[in-house]
């Protein structure tokens, strides 16, 4: 196997090789042949621009050699896999979730995952490790309510509107997970804030913000009742969100949860408790996904 690899891209110092379809099937030739069966191709693009360095001897063969053979799509830290293929599979890279892992794990995945995208989004970060990895990497903010630190979002934003609906102020670290994780992905975000149940003639006077959004995200605690009424009153996707606030019979957020689940009002999918991320994710899957908005 080895003397083909080197032998195909000895060949590559022919200018006409790297500029021709040759190129493609060649690579799929030999990662085929290296990882029979599960058809993990180097993407044609890359082994075109591996073969060009070959060729002006920005490259030896065998680095050339170790590139074509390894796996594609995994960036391999020892301690975790980290999946460089997600962004093309589900048009979102992979997110690094920090419970459980060390600074130093953290800025090795930081680093991977800026050299290969350009961009990171670390979610559930505390304030302290927060600081820690300020201080190594420059180019990141933190949001503290959300605890979510990742490189500034693009601008202009690429994608539409997702309204943020906020039941009590007490539900805000939710609700700005899911909002500071959909600015990473590149739509504008409409917070509404303080619109819960309790007080619903508030309610009215932001129903025009929610219809003119793509989709709404509605984050509440205690018994779970908003995102039902927000459900009732527009036509957009509702993604409801249960929070763990709320006093002893709440159960941490299963009361709301389990009152999503039952809701009356049809078009709610309903997230885990207190999963801000997943309602972003989901809500960002819908929006971009659906190019004309329809009312």
């Amino acid at each position: 196997m080895r003397e083909k690899v080197l032998a195909s891209l000895l060949m590559a110092k022919s200018s006409y090789l790297i500029a021709s379809p040759r190129v493609e099937s060649l690579g799929k030739e030999i990662i085929d042949d290296r990882h029979a069966g599960q058809r993990r191709h180097m993407k044609p693009e890359n082994i075109r621009t591996l073969l060009e360095k070959l060729a002006i001897g920005n490259l030896d063969i065998d680095d050339a050699v170790d590139q074509l053979a390894r796996p594609q799509g995994i960036d391999d830290l020892g301690f975790a896999q980290l999946d460089t293929d997600r962004k093309n599979r589900t048009g979102m890279a992979e997110v690094i979730f920090s419970p459980g892992k060390t600074t130093e794990q953290l800025e090795q995945l930081i680093e991977r995952s800026l050299a290969h995208h350009g961009s990171v989004l670390v979610t559930r970060v505390e304030s302290e490790r927060a600081a820690a990895l300020d201080r190594t990497f420059e180019n990141l903010q933190y949001n503290a309510s959300g605890r979510i630190l990742a490189t500034p979002p693009p601008s202009p934003r690429v994608h539409p509107t997702v309204a943020v609906v906020c039941a009590g102020t007490s539900d805000l670290p939710v609700a700005e997970e899911a909002a500071a994780t959909l600015e990473h992905f590149g739509h504008e975000v409409d917070r509404i804030t303080d619109v819960g149940v309790a007080g619903i003639h508030r309610l009215f006077g932001v129903l025009d913000r929610m219809k003119n959004a793509r989709a709404v995200i509605v984050v509440a605690g205690m018994e779970g009742a908003l995102p039902s009424v927000v459900a009732g009153l527009i036509s957009r996707p509702v993604v409801a969100v249960p929070t763990s606030i709320g006093y002893g019979a709440a159960f941490g957020g299963v009361a709301a949860l389990l009152g999503m689940l039952n809701a009356c009002s049809g078009g709610i999918g309903v997230v885990n408790i207190d999963n801000g991320f997943g309602a972003a994710t989901l809500a960002h899957r819908i929006a971009r996904h659906d190019p004309e908005g329809g009312k």
